[in-house]
């Protein structure tokens, strides 16, 4: 089977699941493991994906996304172009195990599916704290504000690593907000995770910088971390080290 892979998940996902040899070609966003990466065919970002090439490239299965604005649009293009399309759209932290287990089926691998998920579970136990539950804000963006809402698998990493998100209970996948809405949470914990932006550039003194946030425990206390978002915005295996930041975090407010 040959199969190109539209997001740095699925990308991360056929690798983990031990098919990379079936890797034809990638999205230019996919960084990870370089070792496979660095040498595939690279057919443009996310929204920008050139469809003549994936074409050129004769997949027999095109893994692709809905979980970034926009990706539908691309997904229409890729089936309109007669390739076979698997969209993947997971919320929550089991839809996330049941796609990983999804595309092992496609790739005639299921029972490495069901060990791979198995062991992450493993990995993430949920934690209880002794005391109240840090309130963990984690940003998707920095201006504005938007952090992950009730539909979103990093609220469940929050909660299984011993925080709590104070915007659990909004229906969405994620929320913009005001800086008066973080400040009526007072968060303990600041996670910049900012999409589409290198690591190296998060800069924690934007968040220093808001008006007010000061009174803010996590600014008060300097709890801002830095944690790439390949390790907690993308469903994939990868989110078990985005867990083990967040519990060691949290645990050490508790």
């Amino acid at each position: 089977m040959r199969v190109f892979s539209h997001t740095p998940s699925n990308t991360e996902i056929v690798c983990a699941l031990g098919c990379a040899d079936l890797l034809v070609g990638i999205d230019a966003d996919s960084d990870y493991p370089s070792a496979v990466v660095d040498t595939l065919p690279k057919a443009g970002r996310d929204l920008d994906l050139d469809e003549g090439i994936v074409r050129e490239l004769a997949p027999d299965l095109v893994l692709t996304s809905n979980t970034v604005p926009g990706h539908e649009k691309v997904v229409a293009r890729l089936q309109q172009a007669g390739l076979a399309v698997l969209v993947s759209d997971p919320t929550s932290l089991e839809e996330v195990y049941a796609n990983i287990q999804r595309i092992a089926e496609v790739l005639g691998v299921p029972e490495r599916g069901v060990q791979l998920t198995s062991e992450m579970s493993a990995a993430m136990p949920a934690v209880q704290p002794q005391g109240v539950r840090p309130k963990v804000l984690v940003e998707w963006w920095p201006k504005p504000v938007i952090a992950p809402a009730k539909r979103s698998w990093t609220t469940d990493m929050i909660t299984l690593a011993g925080g709590v998100n104070p915007w659990a209970d909004v229906d969405a996948k994620s929320v913009p907000m005001e800086n008066s809405t973080a400040l009526a949470e007072m968060p303990d914990i600041i996670v910049m995770s900012w999409c589409g932006v290198k690591q190296e550039k998060y800069r924690a003194d934007v968040v220093r910088g808001r008006p007010g946030w000061d009174v803010i425990p996590a600014v008060a206390n300097n709890r801002i971390l830095a944690v790439t978002e390949s390790l907690l915005g993308r469903p994939g295996p990868r989110l078990v080290e985005g867990y083990r930041i967040l519990r060691e975090a949290i645990a050490a407010v508790v």
